[in-house]
């Protein structure tokens, strides 16, 4: 997928309104003894940031909205954006930032009237309100009132058809892509579709279900496929190798089959693990064994060997470009997270353009110190995995075409 869509370059901000959906869905601490929450991890705040400084400097007055957790519709205490706003004043130093108690309320129309240029106001949890995951025409509506101009920069809630991300850009013209929005359409341009070659897929995980439409999509876009996991088994028994009491779907055995005949056709390496880490249970502390070749019966494959590792790292350190989604193993349990820790050290080490998205593979590169050394960290879970399917995102869809 190109970028084809118009961007903050397009637009004139001065003295404008412009609503700003964002993706402020971060995690927060428990309740401190005042009975305040904090904001516990703020990566996803400071990847809007770049779009926010840009309006605020820019003059624009700025109405910025999220969702946060699954209120389903119900106002929940817990789940107030108020600890966000207060962590997002401390990032917007120099700025002022306000906070509403509502998203279409008195409160939050009284401040969008009072809204000056160079402020910011953070509107109440969006899915405090039904409409906003059932994309009601009305509260759309209600939320368009308030601006002249509309930016996505929440990636990680493209692939939902929600009130404020596909109605509201309906109704608000013009509606461009966000600084990370862009970022994130660049980042798989370069993996789907203009990347440096040869373009390298790793692929783990749990699941072969789960990652079907994902291999499907990439085999003809790829020179190869590295497949780590839980879901390589279902592969190595597809060909007729041994793999103990490892994790099988069984019904997906003709589906890999399927995918593996595929491969050959296109030319595509798809590479198995050939060694692996194997335990006597599904525990941290259980007797583990390095097996080459099939698994024996009453073991099972927790993470790819150290043969396969280095294989592995190889093939995405020759590699111009590099796509990773899913662990190598049970990266939970130290025993059994050499090989995801391999992999992530070895994109860190290339020269490669690497795109990575997934939460293992994410915490992977974050738990090393790598996240600096990496061309892409993706901001979105299930817009990611869509995106590798190759399906359109309402949220991206709706914006202006350039």
């Amino acid at each position: 997928m190109s970028l084809n869509k118009k961007t903050l370059q397009s637009i004139e901000p001065a003295g404008k309104r412009v609503f700003v959906r964002v993706d402020f869905n971060v995690p927060l601490t428990d309740l401190s003894p005042d009975g305040q929450r904090a904001v516990s991890d703020d990566t996803r705040i400071q990847a809007a940031l770049p779009t926010l400084r840009f309006l605020l400097e820019a003059g624009a007055a700025v109405i910025v909205a999220s969702h946060l957790g699954r209120p389903k519709g119900e106002v929940k205490e817990e789940l107030r954006m108020s600890p966000v706003a207060a962590h997002l004043a401390t990032l917007l130093n120099g700025f002022v930032v306000h906070a509403a108690d509502d998203t279409i309320g008195p409160d939050a129309q009284a401040k969008v009237s009072a809204l000056k240029p160079g402020e910011l106001l953070l509107l109440e949890n969006l899915r405090f309100d039904a409409g906003e995951k059932s994309g009601d025409s009305a509260f759309s509506a209600a939320l368009a009132q308030y601006a002249d101009i509309y930016v996505n920069d929440a990636f990680g809630t493209c692939h939902r058809a929600h009130a404020s991300m596909a109605g509201v850009p309906a109704l608000v013209k013009p509606a461009v892509a966000g600084l990370l929005l862009e970022k994130e359409i660049h980042a798989f341009d370069a993996v789907l579709g203009n990347g440096k070659r040869p373009v390298v897929a790793i692929i783990g995980g749990a699941k072969v279900s789960d990652k079907i439409v994902i291999l499907e999509n990439l085999l003809p876009k790829v020179d190869a496929v590295l497949i780590g996991g839980g879901m390589a088994y279902t592969f190595l028994a597809a060909q007729g190798i041994a793999i103990g009491d490892s994790l099988l779907e069984q019904e997906r055995i003709e589906t890999a089959k399927a995918i593996l005949v595929k491969a050959n056709e296109l030319g595509v390496d798809l590479l198995l693990p050939t060694d692996h880490i194997a335990a006597d249970r599904f525990a941290a502390d259980a007797q583990t064994q390095v097996v080459e070749g099939g698994i024996p019966d009453g073991y099972m494959g927790l993470d790819i060997g150290p043969v396969t590792q280095a294989q592995f790292a190889t093939r995405a350190a020759a590699a111009g470009t590099v796509v990773w989604n899913g662990p190598m193993g049970v990266f939970e349990m130290p025993a059994f997270a050499g090989g995801t820790l391999t992999i992530a050290q070895a994109l860190a080490d290339s020269d490669c353009t690497s795109v990575i998205g997934g939460g293992d593979s994410v915490a992977a590169i974050k738990q090393n110190g790598l996240a600096d050394q990496v061309t892409h960290i993706s901001t979105g879970g299930g817009a990611f995995l869509e995106m590798l399917e190759g399906k359109t995102l309402p949220g991206f869809a709706a914006l202006d075409d350039n």
